[in-house]
C-alpha cells in the first residue's frame, strides 16, 4: 500500500516522534533485575549516549538493542522495499553505537550491549550470567 503522505510530509511527522527506547525490551530487563534481585540500576540517567540502563556504583551503562533496529547479524532482514535506505539507516545505527560504547569507556564506564532476542525466557540463565559478570558479581548457579 502506498503512503498516503509525501516524503517530506512523512518525514516532519516522524521528527515529533520522541522516543525514550523501546518500552518492552526495558520492561523484560527490568523483569530479569528484579527476579535476580539485581539491584543499583537506573534508568534515564544524563549520560552520553542514553543507556538505557546505568549501575553507577559498578560504573556500568546497559543498553538493550533491537534486533532489527541495531543490525543483529542472526535476526535482522532487511525490507524488501527500498533496500538501500535500509541497509544505510542500520549502518548509521550501527556506527553511532560504536561511537557511544567507545566514548562511553573513554569517560571510564565499562559498557554492555544486550541483544533483544537475548531477553527470551530460554535465554534468562545465560543473559543472567552475563550480568553477573558484568557487575562483577559471583556467576549464578541454576
Amino acid at each position: 500500500m502506498p503512503d498516503v503522505f509525501t516524503p517530506a510530509q512523512r518525514s516532519d511527522l516522524m521528527s515529533r516522534i520522541r522516543s525514550h527506547g523501546n518500552r518492552d525490551t526495558e520492561l523484560a530487563l527490568i523483569r530479569v533485575f528484579r527476579a535476580h534481585r539485581l539491584t543499583g540500576w537506573r534508568r534515564r540517567q544524563p549520560l552520553f549516549g542514553k543507556p538505557d540502563f546505568i549501575f553507577r556504583a559498578a560504573r556500568l551503562a546497559v543498553f538493550v538493542d533491537g534486533c532489527f533496529w541495531h543490525g543483529c547479524p542472526q535476526h535482522c532482514r532487511m525490507p524488501q522495499g527500498n533496500r538501500a535506505f535500509w541497509r544505510q539507516k542500520i549502518g548509521r545505527n550501527r556506527e553511532r553505537d560504536r561511537l557511544v560504547s567507545r566514548t562511553l569507556r573513554r569517560q571510564g564506564w565499562r559498557v554492555l550491549r544486550i541483544w533483544e532476542h537475548a531477553l527470551a525466557r530460554k535465554r534468562e540463565k545465560s543473559l543472567v550470567n552475563r550480568l553477573h559478570r558484568a557487575l562483577r558479581l559471583p556467576e549464578k548457579i541454576f
